[in-house]
């Protein structure tokens, strides 16, 4: 029985409701916290999971072309294991399609120094460096420093782990 003087919050069913609609807010925060490859069946191909673009939308071509990341363009376009691939430019798009396997980046465009470590991350397209004509993206710039100063050992140990890791 609810009581005129009884605070509306004190309420059994007040506190009921309020507990189940914070819960639910939590496992949506929760959620929404893990990364997309531990919510999803992890894909060989890093993308974010609001888009389906490999190398954050980034033209792998020009990388070893120009020698610097290019947005790529929706113009110039094609699929290649699941995920949207963007060139600058047509003749970067005929390259990759020619061989796919020499632009595309190592691991899939994950973090090279996550994978070399045992985990998984996200390759950003602006934090990368080519080693013996392959294309290997970190996470951010301390992370690609420490990769870089001995990557003789992250290569070799990234290459045991891929791609068991995202199983």
């Amino acid at each position: 029985m609810h009581l005129a003087n009884e605070s509306s919050r004190d309420h059994p069913d007040f506190k009921r409701r309020n507990f189940l609609l914070s819960s639910a807010g939590l496992s949506v925060v929760a959620i929404s916290l893990i990364p997309a490859t531990k919510l999803y069946a992890a894909s060989s191909i890093y993308t974010n999971f609001l888009s389906d673009k490999a190398v954050g939308g980034y033209d792998p071509v020009a990388y070893f072309t120009e020698n610097k990341p290019v947005k790529g363009d929706t113009d110039f376009s094609t699929e290649y294991m699941g995920a949207l691939w963007l060139f600058s430019s047509q003749n970067n798009l005929e390259a990759f399609k020619a061989d796919p396997h020499k632009y595309a980046p190592q691991y899939g465009g994950y973090c090279a120094y996550a994978i070399a470590t045992g985990t998984t991350a996200k390759g950003d397209p602006k934090q990368w460096e080519i080693v013996d004509d392959k294309l290997y993206l970190n996470i951010n710039s301390s992370i690609r420093k420490r990769w870089s100063d001995n990557k003789e050992k992250y290569i070799p140990d990234a290459d045991t782990n891929w791609p068991g890791i995202l199983k």
